[in-house]
């Protein structure tokens, strides 16, 4: 599966209460469920408004969204992904042409 950071503007979102977070939480997984496991939510950062997805293709994240009939304002593909622990990993990056 590809990974994709989603942008969304949700006015207010970080105010929002648990109950209200369990509410979207929900929303998203019947959303979730309907595609078949094309589409998993890793994340969702409250305050900036991203998500992280991992899904076969940007048609399917749009689905998702479109589903849960929530706002997404960017879907951005992450083709590479590295972090601390990559300076250890024995496996070579992939090095541009």
């Amino acid at each position: 599966m590809k990974r994709y950071l989603i942008e969304r503007d949700i006015p207010n979102v970080g105010s929002l209460t648990a109950a209200q977070l369990r509410d979207l939480a929900a929303t998203s997984n019947n959303a979730l469920a309907k595609l078949s496991g094309k589409v998993q939510w890793v994340q969702f950062f409250i305050d900036e408004t991203f998500c992280i997805y991992l899904a076969e293709s940007e048609a399917l994240v749009r689905e998702h969204f479109r589903l849960a009939g929530f706002p997404i304002t960017r879907v951005t593909e992450v083709p590479t992904i590295i972090g601390p622990m990559t300076a250890y990993e024995r496996v070579r990056l992939t090095e541009a042409a």
